[in-house]
């Protein structure tokens, strides 16, 4: 769900489930959404089906504090125990290493205590804050952080390219006036790997919006050529990879939580 702040506030934020919302409109180059997620006390533990997205999350947990999710190149399934109560905030491609002033390659594939990343913002998001609190702070905190440290345009470019096909990886640097080995390392700072990386991981992604969108079992041929996969194959393997499974099985999965 993605709506408002306050309208998310009003609309039952702390009942069990994930929600999301946009953030202020000046703020959307870089931060992808808010989000909280509410595991119910009374029942079982959940678990969380995290899948690349090339984003990076601060997150808050109550009782434990914050820490970052650093970007993923592989599925990181998670616990969550009765209770659970996460606040986050989701920055985009090219804006979480300028954000937290750290070398995302450093993160990569890592759920890292915030203390050991910026020092500074532990205290402002302690363990014991209210879910309330944490959210108040946790909008404010991450506007903070974007303003400060913004997103890297060369690669904010780079990565809109890369969404939308534009552009092969032999001619992204061409087409930025830069040279590979800099767009690379730019990469590695804001993204947390190199533009072959994401590239698979946004067309991964797409696979993912195409499945959500239909209850229909998928023609997978059709979705590898669609997607921009060379053939089935290669479909089921990088989505095998990204995902830990392949992908019939991971549209039963989405279809489950509809």
């Amino acid at each position: 769900m993605t709506t408002s702040h306050g309208q998310a506030t009003m609309v039952s934020t702390w009942s069990p489930g994930y929600r999301e919302w946009l953030p202020a409109r000046r703020l959307r180059d870089a931060i992808a959404c808010l989000w909280v997620s509410v595991t119910p006390s009374d029942g079982p533990a959940a678990a969380a089906a995290v899948m690349p997205d090339g984003c990076t999350d601060l997150i808050w947990q109550h009782g434990r504090g914050a820490f970052v999710a650093g970007p993923d190149t592989k599925p990181a399934p998670t616990d969550l125990p009765p209770g659970t109560i996460l606040v986050g905030a989701r920055f985009w491609p090219g804006a979480g290493g300028p954000a937290l002033g750290w070398r995302l390659a450093d993160l990569r594939d890592l759920r890292v205590d915030v203390a050991d990343v910026v020092p500074g913002l532990a205290g402002r998001l302690a363990a014991d804050l209210t879910p309330g609190a944490a959210l108040d702070i946790m909008t404010a905190l991450s506007a903070e952080l974007v303003t400060a440290g913004p997103p890297d345009k060369l690669v904010l470019a780079a990565t809109a390219l890369l969404a939308a096909r534009d552009a092969g990886l032999s001619g992204l640097g061409a087409a930025l006036a830069v040279s590979e080995r800099q767009l690379r390392r730019r990469f590695e700072v804001a993204v947390g790997y190199g533009p072959k990386t994401l590239q698979r991981i946004l067309r991964f992604r797409r696979v993912l919006d195409q499945l959500a969108a239909t209850s229909a079992a998928p023609d997978l041929a059709d979705l590898a050529i669609r997607s921009g996969y060379a053939d089935q194959a290669h479909l089921t393997r990088e989505t095998t990879r990204l995902a830990g499974r392949p992908p019939a099985a991971l549209a039963r999965s989405l279809s489950t939580h509809r």
